[in-house]
């Protein structure tokens, strides 16, 4: 075993939202947030994020999936090579496809290029190892969930909300030690999130999202399919459970007979109520939920939130953290644990049968494809 020395490490992610890469740095041991250091975003240009779009669904080995692989290292490469002072790297890739209920995930993206590329050892493919042992292999940012409630030193348990292509929330009890500790941490994904209405946008009025959540504002929402939307199977089952950006491929068909306004208010009240009812499966309300993740920009969602959840609910930043590098920070400090033989899954967050140490290490000078 390693020592544990703190080390800078750097964390990447882009996520199903489609805006472009967080690149963050941590100072860590793999328990405690030492410190946060720089950060960097590169968005993804309309073509790029044409590109990744269409890859959408596909597993390794499709056709056009290699080029695309090597876009997306190339973007990480210009997006983390200015990082100078970073040890290790933390590569999550994009995800394209994602099937636990058939042990099948795909992040595109080849660490073994960026080592080379970068000359620092990256850890990436986190989700593989998971789900061989029989979980979700998603979330996996709740052990640094953790470590952030520590961080700031909670008391009780809270939750955090990240709202990005899709929903997904931890519930942090931070009076247990680790975040492996039965009880210490319970997480799901609760349902779409961003990427509906981003697509939505992007079919009707040509842009990437709804900024501010401005269209929405403009809408009524149409309770009557927010409620049978929620009727859906998923939101019955029990966590663990995780969710593909496609999970819900008809969703846009929901509201294609609303006018825009009233479509966009409605898919944005599916993302707030999905959220909502994942707190009926937390062991106890939390005293508060941390919302980060783009959504926590659209104000009204965060209205929705506010209205449907029976605590109070706020942008992570109000407790001093960085939701925009929340992500990013997330895997350069699960590289770390990692590096360390530390787990970065367990029962509670993805369903896996013991925890688990996720992720392979990539060293510069073994260049592989």
């Amino acid at each position: 075993m390693l020592k544990q020395d703190a080390i800078w490490s750097l964390g990447a992610m882009t996520g199903t939202s489609l805006d472009g890469i967080d690149a963050a740095m941590v100072l860590t041991d793999g328990h405690e947030i030492l410190e946060f250091g720089e950060s960097r975003y590169r968005e993804w240009t309309p073509e790029e994020r044409a590109t990744i779009a269409s890859g959408f669904g596909h597993w390794q080995g499709d056709p056009g999936i290699e080029d695309l692989s090597e876009m997306i290292e190339t973007a990480h490469a210009e997006a983390l090579s200015p990082f100078g002072e970073a040890q290790l790297i933390g590569f999550h890739g994009q995800t394209l496809a994602h099937d636990p209920d058939n042990g099948r995930t795909h992040q595109c993206g080849n660490g073994h290029v960026l080592a080379e590329v970068l000359n620092t050892p990256v850890v990436w493919d986190f989700r593989t190892t998971d789900m061989e042992m029989g979980g979700q292999g998603a979330p996996l940012a709740p052990f640094f969930h953790f470590a952030c409630a520590k961080l700031i030193n909670a008391e009780r348990p809270l939750a955090f909300l990240n709202l990005g292509g899709v929903g997904n929330i931890t519930y942090v009890d931070p009076t247990k030690e680790r975040p492996e500790d039965p009880g210490a941490l319970l997480a799901f994904d609760t349902g779409p999130a961003n990427a509906p209405i981003n697509d939505l946008m992007l079919s009707r009025r040509g842009l990437p999202w709804d900024e501010d959540g401005a269209l929405a504002s403009e809408g009524e929402v149409d309770e009557g399919i927010v409620s049978d939307f929620l009727e859906y199977d998923y939101f019955y089952r029990e966590p663990p459970k995780s969710l593909d950006r496609n999970d819900f491929p008809n969703i846009l068909e929901l509201v294609e007979v609303l006018e825009d306004a009233d479509a966009c208010a409605t898919l944005t009240a599916i993302a707030a109520a999905s959220a909502a009812r994942g707190l009926r499966h937390c062991p106890e309300m939390p005293e508060g939920v941390l919302v980060t993740g783009g959504g926590r920009k659209n104000p009204m969602l965060m209205s929705m939130l506010s209205l449907l959840m029976d605590c109070p609910v706020a942008p992570v930043e109000d407790a001093g953290l960085d939701g925009d590098m929340l992500e990013a920070q997330a895997f350069a400090y699960l590289a770390v644990r990692t590096r360390y033989g530390l787990p970065n899954s367990a029962p509670g967050t993805t369903g896996c049968h013991a925890p688990v140490v996720g992720g392979h290490i990539s060293k510069p000078g073994k260049l592989r494809r």
